[in-house]
């Protein structure tokens, strides 16, 4: 199995991807909305949140997979937002078909640590981190191209203005849920008691996450966890200077048009101020 794995991992970075990845957009609509993001950003536990709020339903992986699919098997899902539009999340750099859109990043610096441990679960990955990183910082370690691109494609179109899209920090979803994820639920036209949001959030904490983990038949498996910690600033004390600036030469404009702190300034300890709309 690891090594059907490895090769079908291998085979996404190729240029036999393209056409697939066509084909994976076959089918949407006008009324469908995106929840976009880079790999490891916390897109599952948004959706999570999502589902509840949207349905009533108690959270998990058969069932959010099943109401948020991955663009592709989004076909069998059903309507969730008013209106009648499904909501559907996409890994992929912005194509012209997210007219509307909430984009979820996070600190490219978590990322790339969170990346690194998933992979080498995975056995995609060896234990240097210097070599992984070089990798991860020109876009050929995920088929879905570098970080830094991946985010500046999306906030490009965010400057368009046929375009509706949401931009929204984890961090800022992890230090207040409730009101980050009643400001999403706005963006799609869903008015949500309070309450309800507030039972969500509680409902799909990391420890409930990693249980949830646990009892889903898919997903059950140490090797490959996938609801990790979800820090917000963990690589902090665990990236070298020179890490740091390698990191800042590829993808410093892109966390700078975000509003993260850079790693030439140790004292700017948190992003700034919430961020509503791309730059």
């Amino acid at each position: 199995m690891g090594t059907v794995r490895r090769w079908r991992h291998e085979l996404s970075k190729t240029g036999l991807r393209a056409p697939l990845v066509w084909a994976r957009h076959r089918g949407l609509g006008p009324k469908d909305a995106f929840v976009g993001s880079y790999p490891r950003s916390g897109s599952t536990w948004l959706r999570f949140l999502l589902l509840e709020c949207l349905t009533g339903q108690s959270s998990a992986f058969g069932n959010v997979n099943h109401y948020i699919p991955d663009v592709g098997h989004h076909r069998a899902a059903g309507a969730l937002l008013p209106g009648g539009g499904r909501l559907i999340k996409t890994h992929e750099p912005y194509r012209e078909e997210y007219r509307k859109a909430l984009y979820l990043v996070r600190d490219v610096r978590d990322v790339l640590l969170s990346e690194h441990a998933y992979h080498k679960a995975l056995g995609f990955a060896g234990d240097e981190l210097d070599a992984y990183m070089s990798s991860f910082l020109r876009g050929t370690v995920s088929p879905f191209g570098s970080w830094q691109n991946h985010v500046n494609t999306w906030l490009d179109a965010g400057s368009l203005t046929r375009n509706e899209l949401l931009v929204i920090r984890f961090e800022d979803l992890r230090r207040n849920a409730e009101e980050t994820l009643a400001g999403i639920l706005e963006f799609l036209g869903a008015g949500v008691d309070p309450k309800v949001i507030r039972e969500a959030v509680a409902n799909n904490s990391v420890e409930r996450m990693r249980a949830k983990e646990v009892q889903s038949p898919q997903k059950a498996s140490k090797q490959g966890r996938f609801i990790r910690s979800g820090s917000v600033g963990g690589w902090r004390g665990r990236l070298s200077d020179g890490q740091l600036e390698l990191i800042w030469r590829y993808a410093g404009s892109a966390l700078e048009r975000l509003g993260y702190p850079g790693a030439s300034s140790p004292a700017e300890k948190e992003p700034r101020e919430p961020l509503r709309k791309p730059s």
